[in-house]
């Protein structure tokens, strides 16, 4: 995924000069010039998204199992397990619409050498076997896969969501958001049309009740 992130902030910086270029060249009255560098930006972009989206519809969604990492840049996170929890555990939580709290364990771990560190992008939802999405509860679950921690060190998160009771195949998705640079890396999971990374928890997992 590296070069591709290159060539994405190669494509990007190229483009940067080209507009200068096109500025340049209006100022002066150049407009035959300024017509020829804006053709070439639009011909160039038009060739990367194509490439970038017939890449993102083509490959199949990558599903990873509990354990395995999924890192953005410095910041890795794993799921490694998770359970039903019952309401009255949640303040706040009645549980009177058929519904059900499922709290996720994510390890958070920064690999990076040096420095203290945090992703203030990534967010994590839950699917379903039928396209259904939940969103994480807000101020529940400890220490939130946001925390700042130094090179090297690792902590636990648990965030929790309020799914349907009848929700079966349930996967995690962990994601940066629409807003950020990965959008326009050819064959990243947040990238435009592409499919999101998921972690499969298994229907028994989700019967073992925290009491």
């Amino acid at each position: 995924m590296y070069p591709l992130k290159l060539l994405m902030w190669a494509v990007l910086g190229w483009s940067a000069l080209g507009v200068m270029g096109v500025s340049v060249s209006l100022a002066r009255g150049e407009r035959r010039k300024a017509v020829h560098g804006l053709a070439w930006l639009a011909g160039v972009w038009v060739v990367y998204l194509g490439v970038l989206a017939g890449v993102s519809l083509m490959q199949p969604q990558r599903v990873l199992a509990v354990g395995e990492e999924q890192c953005f840049d410095a910041m890795c996170f794993t799921v490694t397990g998770a359970k039903t929890v019952p309401g009255f555990q949640m303040q706040g939580f009645q549980l009177r619409d058929g519904s059900r709290l499922v709290a996720v364990s994510v390890r958070v771990r920064n690999r990076g050498r040096d420095g203290a560190a945090s992703d203030e992008r990534v967010s994590a939802y839950l699917v379903d076997a039928q396209g259904r999405r939940w969103k994480q509860l807000q101020g529940v679950g400890g220490a939130g896969l946001r925390a700042r921690m130094a090179a090297g060190e690792s902590m636990m998160s648990e965030p929790v969501f309020k799914t349907a009771e009848d929700a079966r195949g349930l996967g995690v998705v962990l994601t940066q958001g629409r807003w950020q640079t990965g959008t326009l890396v050819i064959g990243d999971s947040d990238s435009l049309l592409h499919r999101k990374t998921v972690v499969r928890l298994n229907d028994e997992m989700m019967n073992e009740v925290d009491k």
